[in-house]
């Protein structure tokens, strides 16, 4: 079933981006290109995520270090 999926995605992102640009394919060419496009731009997607998860989670960490470092100078040290 996942290759019929990627198939039917396939055909419509290389119908719809083949429209976006302008040129004329035929059905085979439309489907492979959806295809590629979306192995693609699945580990572009993915790779952006991982790089925005990582930075993500730095600011998390400044952002929890700050806060800690506010309770202890607010609460704790006198």
């Amino acid at each position: 079933m996942p290759v019929v999926w990627l198939i039917i995605i396939g055909a419509a992102a290389g119908f719809l981006a083949t429209r976006l640009m302008r040129l004329e394919t035929d059905v085979i060419t439309t489907v492979v290109i959806g295809m590629a496009g979306a192995v693609i731009g699945g580990l572009v997607l993915r790779f952006l995520l991982v790089v925005s998860g990582a930075l993500a989670g730095l600011v998390g960490a400044v952002l929890g270090a700050m806060l800690l470092i506010w309770l202890w100078r607010t609460y704790f040290r006198k």
